[in-house]
């Protein structure tokens, strides 16, 4: 196998592992440097009916990954709702993604006060439920982002710039990530503990008033 052979090779495969990919951002990436190299190898081999499809495709990726980062951060994309805790369609959304929210859901203690359901347009990407402490804290219970938005930013809407945790009353909210969720949970404005009793001390995040 010559080192041509190698890049074609190489190109198919990024597109083969980019259609096992649940997360939007992900695929979009992987496809379009597979496509991209499959194309620089068809026109290398003179393949040009193949060249022509991968760039078409290359350059659909591209436009869809400008769409993707450009919503990314915006706020307009993303809707919050709140629902009863009990509510028929949150339990369903819990029941499908069960096994993937073991991963992710924090200690909590006690039922959750309340609940709220992330939508983008008509499809639902995450679940938030806060237990009320009391005196205007929340714990959250549970922060869930489906696969698919993952590489997107959802929470940092919630947080910082929906109001819905200020309109239920709260004025700070705390959490006990999993170290499957601690770089999220910074990311998103929770404020790890410092100082001797870290290890056992919840992170916090100070909403904003506006």
């Amino acid at each position: 196998m010559n080192w041509l052979e190698v890049i074609g090779w190489t190109g198919s495969v990024l597109v083969v592992v980019s259609l096992m990919q649940a997360r939007v951002l992900r695929f979009r990436v992987l496809n379009l440097a597979g496509a991209a190299i499959a194309t620089a190898y068809n026109v290398a081999i003179d393949v040009w009916p193949f060249a022509a499809m991968n760039g078409a495709i290359a350059v659909i990726d591209v436009y869809w990954l400008l769409r993707l980062l450009r919503e990314r951060h915006d706020e307009a994309a993303y809707e919050v709702v709140e629902v009863r805790p009990d509510d028929a369609y949150l339990a369903r959304v819990l029941e499908v993604h069960a096994a993937d929210i073991a991963r992710f859901a924090p200690a909590g203690a006690g039922p959750a006060s309340d609940a709220f359901l992330v939508v983008r347009g008509d499809e639902t990407v995450g679940v938030v439920q806060v237990h009320d402490e009391g005196a205007g804290v929340g714990r959250v219970q549970l922060d869930y982002v489906t696969p698919r938005f993952r590489d997107f930013t959802p929470g940092e809407f919630v947080y910082r710039r929906s109001g819905v945790f200020r309109a239920r009353g709260y004025t700070r909210l705390v959490v006990d990530p999993v170290p499957a969720n601690r770089e999220y949970f910074r990311r998103v404005g929770f404020l790890p503990p410092t100082g001797p009793d870290a290890a056992t001390t919840p992170w916090t995040h100070p909403l904003p008033t506006t």
